[in-house]
């Protein structure tokens, strides 16, 4: 009777499984790729922007008592896990 490495045997199958994987996603990554640009071709959608565009300003507000009940809260779950 044949004496079997199972650890060669292990080592081979691994290889293969992760080769089957990896080629897997390779071809996958084409394959999303070359829909992205027929997708691009195909369906062309312009940007329209409208006449009376303006950024957006976003009003910035001192939230430091937020923050400090923030902080001291994290500092108590902290002191407390113990």
């Amino acid at each position: 009777m044949e004496e079997v490495n199972l650890v060669g045997e292990a080592l081979k199958f691994m290889a293969l499984g992760m080769g089957i994987v990896f080629t897997f996603l390779i071809i996958m990554i084409f394959a999303l790729k070359l829909q992205a640009r027929l997708i691009a071709k195909f369906f062309k959608e312009e940007v329209k922007k409208p006449d009376n565009y303006k950024r957006s300003q976003t009003n910035v507000t001192d939230d430091s008592q937020i923050t400090a009940a923030i902080t001291a809260a994290i500092i108590h779950h902290n002191n407390t896990k113990g």
